[in-house]
């Protein structure tokens, strides 16, 4: 058998043998399926859009009760997403160098907030953080700030729901790391501080700052957990997505849109500088 047909047999075999169907089939059901499923249900969005003026797009989007929502809603998820890359941090670094009794428990929790419903997250928190709850009675008690109903509790909402997205995204990296280039650091004389700042933080930036962006993204579109745990006060803490749901009600479709597709724009330019960071991670990590 000369080289040609060995060849042929060889590419014929790996085709027979290949899971997937061809490369043609694959590609148009991805589109088709995205297109139904993503696409065309965004598109509208705009479409509807286009059918204001720019003046009433901009009375509708800016209008005197959605700038505070835009203010709330994008300062508590920047804030959360800030509180979220810090602990997560810690707390992927804890699962991934340490064993300790119960450590697959506290890793399965990670994801607690994925599986529970928005609503559930919501009277959950609202329960725990009020003034007779479990903790909000002690803070509020001792302390005299109030939790639930009101801002700062759509921070404690956003916190809960953006967590996982930092640890998720930081645990393969650390598992990634070799623990030998703090042992080198350390022989070079670096003390724990320097080969933390200097060696190991370097090289988790670009997944934390992925991890960062998730988790704020996720957060401006949160809803079922926010309006259960917030006051809900027009102009001071109401969020973005509550004004459309309110719009919805009253049948004031242009104006949903309007504010539907401020925040959609918003999701796109943080989807946008998601993958610049991935990118730069690959290039980073190369």
């Amino acid at each position: 058998m000369n080289t040609t047909t060995t060849t042929k047999f060889t590419t014929f075999s790996f085709r027979r043998r290949s899971v997937l169907p061809g490369f043609g089939i694959s590609l148009g059901f991805t589109i088709f399926y995205a297109s139904l499923i993503v696409l065309i249900p965004l598109s509208a969005v705009f479409i509807r859009t286009t059918s204001l003026s720019w003046g009433e797009f901009c009375d509708a989007a800016f209008s005197e009760f959605a700038l505070p929502a835009y203010r709330v809603t994008f300062l508590c998820s920047f804030a959360a997403a800030l509180v979220d890359a810090f602990f997560g941090l810690i707390l992927a670094w804890v699962l991934t160098r340490y064993s300790f009794p119960g450590r697959r428990i506290v890793d399965a929790l990670v994801d607690l907030p994925f599986a529970l419903p928005t609503a559930v997250t919501g009277i959950s928190l609202s329960m725990v953080y009020s003034k007779n709850g479990w903790i909000g009675s002690w803070i509020e008690g001792y302390l005299g700030i109030q939790v639930a109903y009101s801002t700062l509790g759509i921070f404690v909402a956003l916190t809960f729901i953006g967590l996982p997205f930092v640890v998720r995204t930081l645990q393969p990296v650390m598992e990634d790391l070799e623990p030998e280039i703090e042992e080198v650091a350390a022989t070079l004389g670096a003390s724990r501080l320097q080969t933390l700042f200097k060696v190991i933080i370097p090289q988790l930036i670009p997944a934390l700052l992925t991890g960062f962006a998730l988790a704020f993204a996720r957060a401006l579109g949160e809803y079922g957990s926010v309006v259960f745990i917030s006051s809900n006060t027009p102009k001071k803490s109401q969020i973005a997505p509550l004004i459309i749901y309110q719009q919805l009600e009253q049948k004031n479709y242009p104006g949903a849109t309007a504010v539907a597709t401020v925040l959609l724009v918003a999701s796109f330019l943080l989807l946008l500088l998601i993958n610049l960071l991935q990118k730069w991670s690959r290039r980073h990590q190369q």
